[in-house]
């Protein structure tokens, strides 16, 4: 007999051989293939492998390239040569007992696949190489490096042996630029986005990766042919919604497909590959450069200055003279400068300023056109475009609203804009006629569209749950748009630094490095149902072999290796008199405990507020660190909202300015806001700064005050000077004479005056314990504390590495599914959930409900369509139940009742679900819009029912023909032909216009 294990990685060996995807019940009473099943202990074995990671080299190359006088005007020596280096590294991570033969001794073919007209970097040479030996290769290189070389060499080799090969892409705009630049070269190119299919049947497909995924879930025959599929943007696998769909299709792949993944630089690239070799049993190779085919300088213009300077240059160096010259400019958030805070309010805005300068200084990158030439250019081109729409649509307000924009070369991009209009922006970019563009960070995202410099406005952006600063990933992969390859000597990057960010985190933004790429896998009801139909995969299968699971699990030899050197070394710490320290030391932790009780008490605001004087020495514990004795500045009460709860005398929060002697590289902000702080250590010289705190940061008052200068928060010397007093003080007086609560502060509280007996009967049992004078056995004793709770962390690292992570909550998911009657008790995929597989957008087991309730069957394909769209608007809803028409009503209780049912059965088994937040998310505010579409209404008098950017009414619009296709697929899996043909009359009625415009790319 073979165990579950056993069977599932022997199907997913038969899988991986020939994949059809046969669902578990197709296969019910058939035989297994003996070979097959022989084979699965041997399967098994190479699933729990280590992959041997090996052939590691580096070269580095030295390039001569001309200085620049860049934007600042730097003095160059006529002749002078700037050297410039770069590094290319390579790894392979291959299975145990693989004949693998290094890189550097692979012999390339006679006749190449693909040759280019442009002598190869090295980097491209590496991967290229990869790919003749038919292995793996992941390329980490910069934007406009030239990563896509590599994946044309991929095409090329399939096409040449009559092999299929699938591009994927992370959206449909890049599939369809893609598809334009692959046609030209290879031809014999297909595209599939849901939107659009053109020649499925080419041997070379671009695809998003949620089609290539939905293939998979299907078994379609095509995947019987492909040889590579290349994942381009794979670092977009962290993205927190979509990102599981990456590492879902990469686990289902078979493992006879091989792999090209094009990412930005990602310090853990090697750890993906690992994952690969280790997932499908063959070599992934790493290749990775941080070459720049145009160098970068960045700069930084100061917020309300009038110039910029150059922090970093092309070799990387950071110019910190030029960077404190920034900081000289901007107001003092340092030292707290209130006054310098609020800045003066101009008239001209700094990115005019910015882009004024940029031109001043001769820098634009169409500088060399006739303005007049390209004005009547852009207007044709634009022209040409709208020719392409219905009568009705040409005169929308928003297309002559940007015209005269374009005219004078100034474009915008981001997501509220039409499709059509940001294509038209993006073709009349690449073809040099928009001097500048105003986009948003989505522009950045594969779209090859380099420009001369790139200007940041602003370092802060809204993540979709609150505003933060950019991460120095996210800046890295913006910047690297900056410089066109072969056209300029240099690219530009211009920051616009504003006082309300932290210069330690600006400083650390541009200097860090690319994010890691972190697994964002979890479970979905879909999933869960598609992966129960597949023969040889379960839902269990997919979270023991995720990327998630993998990173989770990585250190565990690691971990179970430390964990074991710490038992050695706790068994081996003898101590005499262990038991009588161990009382000591029980002793010691209650008079701890009555410590804090008291001291929660003395810091209570009314009673230590009058105690926060001027010059008062005072013991700061900041999150959990230990600081040096400090000194009282000053005070402030912390201003709640008017209408909060917690305005009592006891709830007031107070803002205690206390100087403190920190670490060099400290930073406190005047706002309150403690960017970063640290005890200063003993081989520093320290800086005196002036640290906000909260009064639970506060240990020890003491009875010592000094009187300062005023103005100390304003001048360094001041503050320097001070902290000598504080120090003369100490040498007297090392602990401090701290505030007796009562005899000193008068504190009349009977909690206190308890927990003081209390303590002192403790510390008299202290003091004449056996071991109070015991000190070198008792630190003995702590240590070995100490080591007994490390070892008890390191037990939890191991079991939570050694867990299968999301396996109760997949437990849980499957519980509901059940009880739904969506999976049977031994995971049979049953009616419903054959149902729910067929509904790939919007929620599946609601919809499915609806359904079979018969909800959609006496409403009109108009009404059907308005009623999904609650499914598919992303917006905050700002609609109620009684602006919607009749007819609409019942249909949308009906939502919304099966989502509180649905809620109920969560909560009943403990599946983890905000149940009315779960309601709202079906808001009708597109309701009205969908309606009067699909009864002939224009698409102004539709935009003009919804508070919505058109751009993002568009995509809304597209999501639901996706769903009323995945209805269609539904009610056909239910046997239901006049719903069937009612959802696809739908169809009819909703894709029509300039919402469903066909892309110019195409």
């Amino acid at each position: 007999m073979t165990s579950d294990s056993e069977q599932t990685s022997n199907s997913f060996r038969k899988r991986g051989l020939n994949f059809t995807g046969t669902s578990k019940s197709q296969n019910k009473g058939k035989n297994v293939d003996s070979t097959n099943r022989s084979r699965s202990k041997k399967t098994r074995i190479h699933l729990d492998y280590e992959p041997v990671v090996t052939d590691l080299f580096q070269e580095e190359a030295i390039r001569e390239v001309a200085p620049s006088k860049g934007l600042v005007k730097q003095t160059v020596t006529p002749g002078e040569k700037l050297l410039l280096g770069h590094k290319v590294r390579h790894q392979v991570a291959v299975p145990p007992n693989y004949l693998y033969v290094p890189i550097s001794k692979h012999v390339p073919p006679k006749e190449p696949a693909w040759t280019y007209p442009f002598k190869l970097d090295p980097f491209q040479e590496h991967a290229i190489s990869c790919i003749e030996r038919s292995e793996s290769v992941l390329v980490s290189a910069h934007t406009s490096a030239g990563k896509t070389v590599v994946a044309e060499y991929a095409i090329a080799q399939s096409l040449k042996n009559k092999q299929r090969v699938i591009y994927t892409s992370p959206i449909k705009a890049l599939s369809n630029q893609k598809y334009r630049e692959l046609q030209h070269d290879f031809k014999d190119v297909g595209l599939m986005t849901g939107d659009v299919t053109l020649s499925p049947n080419a041997s070379c497909i671009v695809m998003t990766t949620e089609i290539l995924r939905s293939m998979l879930y299907r078994g379609n025959e095509i995947l019987r042919e492909v040889a590579w599929v290349i994942f381009d943007e794979i670092h977009y696998m962290r993205d927190k919604i979509r990102g599981v769909v990456w590492e879902e299709t990469i686990i289902m792949l078979p493992h006879n497909v091989h792999f090209v993944f094009l990412s930005a630089t990602i310090p853990n690239a090697m750890e993906f590959a690992e994952w690969i070799c280790k997932l499908h049993e063959q070599p992934c190779h790493v290749v990775y450069t941080d070459f720049r085919p145009t160098p970068l300088q960045h700069y930084m213009y100061p917020d309300g200055g009038s110039g910029i300077y150059m922090v970093l240059d092309e070799k990387g160096l950071f110019n910190e003279e030029h960077f404190q010259e920034v900081l000289s400019h901007l107001p003092d958030v340092l030292n707290g400068d209130e006054k310098s805070n609020k800045r003066k309010i101009t008239d001209t805005p700094n990115v005019y300023k910015i882009i004024k300068t940029c031109m001043q200084k001769g820098f634009n990158p169409v500088i060399a056109f006739a303005f007049d030439d390209e004005k009547e250019l852009v207007k044709k081109v634009f022209e040409n475009a709208v020719d392409l729409l219905p009568e009705e649509d040409r005169h929308l307000s928003s297309f002559h609203n940007m015209l005269p924009l374009l005219e004078r070369g100034i474009g915008v991009h981001h997501s509220g804009l039409l499709p059509f209009m940001k294509e038209v922006v993006e073709l009349l970019f690449q073809e040099g006629l928009l001097k500048v563009l105003f986009a948003t960070e989505t522009f950045a995202m594969g779209l090859n569209m380099p420009a001369r410099t790139v200007v940041f406005c602003e370092l802060t952006k809204f993540d979709g749950t609150k505003r933060r600063t950019m991460t120095s990933g996210e800046y890295i992969q913006m910047s690297g748009r900056a410089g066109r390859r072969g056209l300029d000597e240099r690219g530009y990057v211009m920051l616009n630094i504003e006082s309300k960010i932290s210069p330690y985190i600006i400083k650390e933004m541009v200097k860090g490095e690319a994010d890691h790429l972190r697994s964002a896998f979890h479970l979905k009801y879909h999933m869960i149902l598609n992966m129960s139909r597949i023969e040889g995969i379960s839902p269990e299968y997919m979270l023991q072999r995720s990327f998630y699971q993998f990173q989770n699990s990585a250190p565990l030899p690691r971990f179970q290796e430390e964990l074991k050197q710490l038992e050695d070394e706790h068994k081996n710490f003898v101590i005499p008199q262990e038991e009588s320290l161990d009382e000591y030391y029980k002793l010691r932790k209650i008079s701890d405990e009555y410590a804090d009780r008291i001291r929660a008490i003395v810091f209570e605001p009314q009673n230590s507020i009058p105690f926060m004087n001027l010059g008062r020495l005072v013991k700061v514990k900041y999150n959990g660190v230990d600081y040096d004795w400090g000194m009282i500045v000053r005070y402030e009460e912390i201003k709640r909202a008017p209408w909060s709860k917690h305005n009592s005398q006891e709830d007031k929060k107070y803002r205690i300015r206390i100087l403190l002697k920190c670490s060099d590289d400290s930073f406190a902000s005047y706002d309150g806001r403690v960017v970063k702080i640290s005890p200063c250590p003993t081989n520093q010289t320290g800086i005196i700064l002036v640290v906000p705190c909260e009064l639970k940061d506060l240990v020890i008052l003491s009875q010592i005050r000094l009187f300062p200068d005023e103005n100390l928060e304003h001048d360094p010397s001041k503050r320097q000077v001070a902290y000598q007093g504080i120090r003369h003080i100490l040498e007297k007086h090392p602990d401090g004479v701290p505030l007796d609560p009562i005899v000193n502060m008068k504190l009349d509280d009977d909690r206190l005056e308890d927990l003081v007996k209390k303590k002192s009967l403790i510390d008299h049992k202290i003091e004449s314990h056996s071991m109070h004078d015991a000190h070198d056995a008792y630190k003995r004793y702590c240590e070995k504390l100490e080591l007994q709770e490390k070892v008890r962390k390191k037990k939890l690292e191991v079991r939570e590495a050694e867990a299968i992570l999301h396996l109760d909550e997949l437990k849980k998911r499957k519980r509901l599914l059940r009880r739904m009657q969506y999976l049977s008790e031994h995971d049979v995929v049953e009616f419903k959930g054959r149902i729910a597989c067929e509904i790939t957008s919007g929620d599946e087991l609601i919809l499915t409900e609806m359904l079979l309730n018969g909800v959609f069957n006496d409403l009109s394909p108009e009404v059907i369509a308005a009623v999904l769209s609650c499914f598919v608007f992303d917006d905050k809803s700002k609609c109620g139940e009684g602006d919607l028409r009749e007819e609409f009503i019942g249909p949308y209780r009906e939502i919304k009742e099966t989502a509180r049912i649905i809620g109920d059965l969560s909560e009943e088994c403990n599946v983890p679900i905000d149940k009315d937040e779960y309601v709202a998310t079906f808001a009708p505010d597109l309701m009205e819009s969908v309606y009067m579409w699909c009864n002939n209404a224009t698409f102004e008098e539709t935009c003009k029912k919804v508070e919505l950017f058109e751009g993002n009414l568009v995509r809304n619009f597209r999501s639901l023909d996706e769903l009323l296709r995945a209805m269609v697929g539904a009610a056909k899996c239910i046997g239901d032909i006049g719903l069937e043909n009612k959802f696809s009359m739908s169809i009819e009625k909703l894709k029509r216009g300039i919402i469903f415009a066909s892309s110019l790319y195409l």
